[in-house]
C-alpha cells in the first residue's frame, strides 16, 4: 500500500468536495482539534500542535477555495444572466439637465 502524504491530501479534498460528505468533514475536522485524542497528543510540545494545526490549514484553505470558486460561478451566471437580457433590451436617450 502506497502511503504518503499527498495520498493523504487528495483523499481529504476529494472528501471535503463532495456535496454529500462535506459537513461530515468539517464537524469532523473540528471535533479532531478540540478532542484531547489525536494522532499526536497536544501536550506534546510541538509536535502535538503541529497536526492541529496541519488540519486546520487544511480545512480553511480547501474551504476558502471552494467560497472563491462558488462567488466565481455566481459572478459569471449573473453576467451571463444580464448579458442576455441587455441585449433584447431596447435603448433609451437622456438629456443631462445641471442642477444649481
Amino acid at each position: 500500500m502506497n502511503f504518503s502524504i499527498q495520498s493523504v491530501y487528495t483523499w481529504y479534498r476529494n472528501l471535503l468536495r463532495n456535496p454529500k460528505y462535506r459537513w461530515w468533514v468539517i464537524i469532523g475536522t473540528a471535533l479532531y482539534f478540540v478532542s484531547p485524542i489525536d494522532i499526536a497528543p497536544d501536550f506534546l510540545p510541538i509536535v502535538g500542535q503541529l497536526d492541529d494545526v496541519f488540519l486546520l490549514t487544511l480545512l480553511v484553505s480547501e474551504v476558502s477555495q471552494m467560497v472563491i470558486e462558488g462567488v466565481k460561478a455566481r459572478k459569471n451566471y449573473s453576467e451571463t444572466t444580464n448579458s442576455t437580457d441587455t441585449t433584447t433590451a431596447s435603448t433609451v436617450d437622456v438629456d443631462a439637465v445641471s442642477f444649481k
